[in-house]
């Protein structure tokens, strides 16, 4: 009696666990059937999907969308269990050169960065080969956390380091020039042979793939020449270098007064202004580091305002610099940006939002950025466009496998495509 009082009493419990699983299966599906027929982008758990606007950019297939293998996140790098095998495996980094060509033509790079983790490891991901070689600044008054992070991330190649000097970076002051000399001198001992040098900021992202660079680099119009865009120094901007500024470190750049103006460049140097981002050879690098003229010019700039977009481009126009370009306006394809004042001329308006005058790439920015023939677009953040950067992604990693000369692995793709999932729901009417 008692063995069958004790099968009676499971046979209930066993019952009545059915009961609730199907009732609970039958809800959910309930639900789903209210919702109606949707459309959606399979991601990896706790991923972003890409949004369906991206297809229109990705040439994906009638039927097909794309499904994100990755999901690049900062917990990647702050992880107290951080591995360099976990995190290569996981985030899809290139590590063999894709082409001799590449593999033939080094380059070195130098990012320099103060917030936004994220964004900058998908840049670096995006501009990495085992080929060249990358000097990372992290602004010294990034929380200690954050540099913590990069060291982590970049201890994990070999030919990614941080620059051996940091500076206190303020927007447009002589500390961002410093932050790039820093850079140079590091790169200059470094061992990579590398041929020319890119400087980046953390929201750049490239639009040209690396083949794509290496062969603008080796164009007949750039192959010995250094590539920094700018004019002779116009009447509005001449305040920068005729008065005296000084520098709040990690806050703004202000000018000392009426008093404090500044004595004539040395070495009887005409001044030019342009953009502070470059291509340079690496013997115009030995140059700035050693030459007299150059380090004078330097001096000098210390209390001007935002000296990197006059330094550059005036010594590119020194008949003895290497690589010079006295005869170059604003050539070369440096960035695609969407200045304020060029709206309505040069471009249809931010579809994100203006910082500083420059567009924050929104994802209805992205048909402009690819259309144009630049190297790098900027500028992006993850905090405030995060489908911006999705999107322009996935669409420069396809493009560098397509031209990869090399078997494709499948462990570099970010993304696989697959059939699109259609829920077509109907309610359920009465039996």
């Amino acid at each position: 009696m008692l063995h069958l009082e004790s099968t009676k009493c499971t046979f209930l419990f066993c019952l009545g666990f059915c009961i609730l699983i199907c009732s609970a299966i039958y809800l959910n599906a309930k639900t789903s059937d209210s919702t109606g027929p949707t459309t959606t982008h399979q991601s990896k758990e706790g991923c972003r999907p890409l949004p369906q606007r991206c297809d229109s950019i990705l040439d994906t297939r009638k039927g097909m969308t794309w499904r994100r293998k990755d999901c690049l996140t900062e917990a990647y790098f702050t992880a107290p269990n951080f591995s360099c095998s976990h995190m290569l495996s996981e985030l899809h980094f290139i590590t063999v050169p894709l082409s001799r060509e590449e593999e033939d033509y080094p380059m070195a790079f130098i990012v320099t960065i103060h917030k936004e983790l994220e964004t900058f490891a998908r840049l670096l991901r995006a501009i990495y080969a085992p080929q060249n070689v990358y000097c990372v600044h992290v602004d010294n008054k990034s929380p200690a956390s954050y540099r913590v992070a990069v060291e982590r991330l970049a201890g994990c190649f070999p030919n990614v380091f941080l620059a051996s000097a940091q500076e206190n970076v303020t927007y447009a002051g002589f500390s961002r020039l410093k932050a790039d000399i820093n850079c140079m001198a590091d790169l200059e001992k470094s061992k990579v042979p590398w041929r020319k040098v890119v400087n980046l900021c953390g929201q750049d992202f490239p639009i040209m793939s690396n083949l794509e660079l290496v062969r603008y680099m080796q164009s007949a119009d750039w192959r010995d020449r250094n590539m920094t865009p700018g004019i002779k120094q116009p009447p509005t901007m001449r305040h920068r270098t005729e008065m005296q500024h000084t520098e709040v470190k990690g806050s703004h750049v202000a000018p000392k007064g009426r008093g404090h103006k500044k004595g004539p460049p040395p070495h009887n140097l005409e001044i030019y202004f342009g953009t502070a981002y470059y291509s340079l050879t690496r013997e115009f690098v030995k140059f700035v580091l050693q030459n007299h003229l150059a380090r004078d010019l330097l001096e000098w700039s210390k209390d001007t305002y935002s000296p990197d977009e006059h330094y550059w481009v005036t010594l590119n126009h020194v008949y003895d610099a290497p690589g010079n370009h006295v005869n170059g306006g604003w050539e070369g394809s440096i960035r695609a940006i969407k200045w304020k004042d060029q709206e309505k001329t040069a471009h249809d308006g931010c579809k994100g939002r203006y910082v500083r005058d420059i567009c924050v790439y929104g994802l209805e920015d992205l048909p402009w950025i690819i259309g144009k023939d630049s190297m790098f677009a900027n500028k992006f953040e993850t905090q405030s466009f995060p489908e911006a950067l999705d999107c322009m992604e996935e669409w420069h990693r396809q493009k560098v496998l397509q031209q990869a000369e090399v078997p494709v692995e499948s462990a570099w793709q970010l993304s696989v495509e697959e059939e699109v999932v259609i829920n077509t729901n109907s309610t359920m009417g009465p039996p």
